[in-house]
This record gives structure tokens, C-alpha cells and sequence, in this order.
């Protein structure tokens, strides 16, 4: 059988990509060689939300005083918290097995390789049969980059050392938590742990956390963890891994931090090895497949989606891109934009952010102004969050009074950030956003507030 189009991966590119395609009424084959979902649903975004939200419950009474809330004996069950995660995972792993059934997608639950291209197609071959399809999409997604740190491979093997993988099935609170790398992953499993109780220690080379977030949020977010008793070690490199500690070099003197479990997370890099690309020459450039605002790579009916594009490595990205190939694939006018790209930190309380910062608007020569209110602004908020010191800002283009950019430090923030995308997207000015209800009491009116201001 020839397919209409191959899909290599089974993460959240691959499977919606799958999805789309059959549904669209093509015959499609689905390959992952490991777990349908791919790392969002088993390894990340889901199973990371889970864990949050249980340490958020314990937040919310730990620190239930200021509420006129008391409890005694407060204790978690790290053991009931991954059997409840593993619960979700099993059921939405399900779901996508059961959607991609009823869209007619072959399932093939193991590794493929590429092979080549004949008159009929491209081939692949998984245990030992060789596929064929009209078409070729490769979302094969990211794994965790390793560091050439001595004694960190050792620390992998021997469990001391873990990605994100086994932070999320360990069944025992670590006393003491190094992680290697302040960014989203990192954050958000040092969040947990913190919560939960562990004695928490980051250590990052840049001289912030979190990225490319805007830096009067990323201030306030430390500010807040060093309150609940983390500890930050910024323009720290890590020199070495023992069985027992890390050591890292700052302001030109090694020290030591003692450790029972390390978490690496310095970031992710595309899967492109060992999947045959050379066998069809597809381009790749700084380890990623190179691909066009279309979805396609320099060979014909060869599209890449997801994070092996490396152009914006969130599930919600792949998705888009995933919707964006099938529909050029069936002749549609589609494009894939990203200018308004939503990206979330989990934390508690929350970074959410979309398009421009007040840094990239300037140092891309934008005429922008910037509205910075703090969420005490949004009655709800205030009522819900006893000290909160949270902030919103929106990045204001000057010339057509439109919004750029906004980046909103709170709890809730990641359930109201895609107003913002959709204005940046609309490109709504102003004053057509002061004409829109916003429901109240709610945190989002804060938006609101925010553009009365101007």
C-alpha cells in the first residue's frame, strides 16, 4: 500500500498532524517508537500541570493563615501524586490512540528510519517492513542536551542525575535538589520540589532566570522563591558533578552544594540524528530541519513540524505547524505566523507572555510605549492573593496603537494571555480593545485596566 503521507513521531505535531490528515479523508501512517503523545503528554507539559497542581493545593493551606485558613500535620504523598499523574497520562494517551483510530490513521508503534525516495514516494522501514507514502512529515520532536560537565553522564547512570523524565517518576521528596539550569523546565520542577519540600538550589550561567521573559518579571519571580527558601547561584557555570554534590564556578572561585538528587535542564535539542534525513538530503541548520513559513523543507512533499524545526519548541507551536502542513498538503492557503506565540511559565504565581518584550521591541527599533500596572488593580486578584506582587505589562506600539507584546506575572495568567495573542494577531488598536466586555469580577480585567491607562 502506498499512504497518502507518512508521519514520522507520535508527539503533538505527529498525532494532530495524523489526526488532520485522515480525518481530511487521507490514508496516513503514524510511526513512535516510544510513547503516542510524545513528550508533552508523558515526559512534560501534562505530567509537569499534574504535579503543579498538586503542589499548589499544598501552598494553598501551608500558607492558609493569611486566609483565615489553619491546618496541622499538612504532609504530601509523593507516591499518590505520581500514581494521579500517571492516572491522567493513561487517559489522554488513550484519547489520542482512540482519536487517531477514528480518523483511520495506521498506528505503528516503533521506530522508523527513512530510507529513501523512489517514483512512488518516499520509503521508510520499522521492524523490518518498508512504508511508502506520497508524502513525508517528520515531527520527531526534542530530547534533553547533555553537557560535556565531567561526572554528570556517571551521575545519569547511577539515577543522582535525572532530565525531566525521572523528576516525574520519582516516589520520594529529594532533601535536597540541585538544578542545573534556570529556564522553563527547570523552574517549573524547581517550583515543585520547593512546594513539596525539598531544600532547592539553582544554579544558571546568565545572569537571570527564565529565559527571554521580560526582566521586571523574572525580578519579582526569584524575589518570590527566595521568600519560600530557594536558592539562586546566577552567572554560575557548572564545572563538575559528584556522587553526592555539584560543583560550580562564580565570581572566579569554584564552590559546592551538596545534593540527594540533580536535575538537568539546560535545555532541548532536535531529534535529527538517526532518522536517515541524509538519505533525502534534507537541509538542517544549527541541528534542526530547516522549513519555510509553509511548513516545508527543501525536498519535495518533505514537511517538518514541532520542535525538530527548533523554531519555537511548545506543543501549542507544533500544533499550529501540524495544521499548517496538512492544509498546504490538501491544496489549502495557510501560513504559519509567529508573532503571537503564547509561552507560560507554571510557576506559582505564573509568567505568561506574548509577542514583543519592552527589550526586543527596542532592540528591533520599534516606537513602542510601555504600560506597567500591578495586579492589584484586578479586584479578584486582590482578593484571592493575600501580598501578591504580581504586574502586568503591556508593550504598546506608538504608531497604530496597537499591543506588541504583553507579559503578566499571576496566578490565572495562562488562561487569559490569549486575549493578548489575539489582539497582537487582529492587530486591534486601542481603542477597539476599550469596547470589548471583559467579565468581572475576573484577574484578566487587569488587560482592561492596563490599556485605560494609556
Amino acid at each position: 500500500m502506498i499512504y497518502d503521507l507518512i508521519v514520522l513521531g507520535g508527539g503533538p505535531a505527529g498525532y494532530l498532524a495524523s489526526e488532520r490528515a485522515g480525518h481530511a479523508g487521507m490514508s496516513v501512517v503514524c510511526f513512535e517508537k516510544k510513547s503516542v503523545g510524545g513528550v508533552c503528554l508523558n515526559e512534560g507539559c501534562i505530567p509537569t500541570k499534574t504535579l503543579l497542581y498538586s503542589a499548589k493545593l499544598f501552598d494553598g493551606v501551608a500558607y492558609g493563615e493569611k486566609y483565615g485558613i489553619s491546618a496541622t500535620g499538612l504532609s504530601i504523598d509523593q507516591t499518590k501524586v505520581i500514581e494521579r499523574k500517571n492516572k491522567v497520562i493513561r487517559t489522554l494517551v488513550a484519547g489520542v490512540k482512540g482519536t487517531l483510530k477514528a480518523n483511520h490513521v495506521t498506528l505503528v508503534e516503533s521506530e522508523a528510519v527513512i530510507t529513501g525516495r523512489n517514483s512512488e514516494g518516499y520509503t521508510v522501514i520499522a521492524n523490518g517492513e518498508t512504508y511508502t507514502g506520497k508524502r513525508l512529515l517528520i515531527a520527531t520532536g526534542s530530547s534533553p542536551s547533555v553537557p560535556p560537565i565531567p561526572g554528570l553522564n556517571e551521575g545519569i547512570a547511577s539515577g543522582f542525575v535525572m532530565t525531566n523524565r525521572e523528576a516525574l517518576q520519582i516516589t520520594e521528596v529529594p532533601k535536597e535538589l540541585v538544578v542545573i539550569g534556570g529556564g522553563v523546565i527547570g523552574l517549573e520542577m524547581a517550583s515543585y520540589y520547593n512546594s513539596v519540600g525539598s531544600k532547592v538550589t539553582i544554579i544558571e550561567m546568565l545572569d537571570h532566570i527564565a529565559g527571554e521573559n521580560d526582566p521586571d518579571l523574572i525580578k519579582l519571580l526569584q524575589k518570590n522563591y527566595e521568600k519560600k527558601g530557594m536558592v539562586f547561584h546566577l552567572n554560575a557555570k557548572v564545572t563538575e558533578v559528584k556522587s553526592d554534590s555539584v560543583l560550580f564556578e562564580k565570581d572566579g572561585q569554584v564552590q559546592s552544594v551538596s545534593a540527594d538528587k540533580v536535575l538537568l535542564s539546560i535545555g532541548r535539542r532536535a531529534n535529527i540524528q538517526g532518522i536517515g534525513l541524509e538519505t533525502i538530503n534534507v537541509l538542517t541548520e544549527r541541528g534542526a530541519i530547516v522549513t519555510d513559513n509553509h511548513m516545508k523543507t527543501n525536498q519535495p512533499e518533505v514537511y517538518a513540524a514541532g520542535d525538530v524545526n527548533g523554531k519555537s519548541m511548545l506543543a501549542h507551536t507544533a500544533y499550529r505547524e501540524a495544521e499548517v502542513a496538512v492544509n498546504v498538503m490538501l491544496g489549502k492557503r495557510d501560513t504559519m505566523r509567529y508573532i503571537a506565540i503564547p509561552g507560560v511559565i507554571y510557576t506559582n504565581p505564573e509568567i505568561a507572555s506574548v509577542g514583543e518584550t519592552e527589550y526586543t521591541a527596542k532592540n528591533k527599533g520599534l516606537d513602542v510605549d510601555i504600560i506597567k500596572i500591578p495586579m492589584r488593580f484586578s479586584g479578584r486578584y486582590l482578593a484571592e492573593n493575600e501580598g501578591g506582587d504580581g504586574i502586568c505589562k503591556l508593550v504598546i506600539n506608538k504608531q497604530g496603537r496597537t499591543i506588541v507584546g504583553a507579559q503578566v506575572l499571576a496566578n490565572y495568567s495562562s488562561e487569559f494571555i490569549i486575549a493578548c495573542a489575539t489582539f497582537i494577531e487582529l492587530q486591534l488598536t486601542l481603542e477597539d480593545i476599550k469596547e470589548i466586555v471583559f467579565p468581572h469580577p475576573t484577574v484578566c480585567e487587569i488587560i482592561r485596566e492596563a490599556v485605560f491607562q494609556y
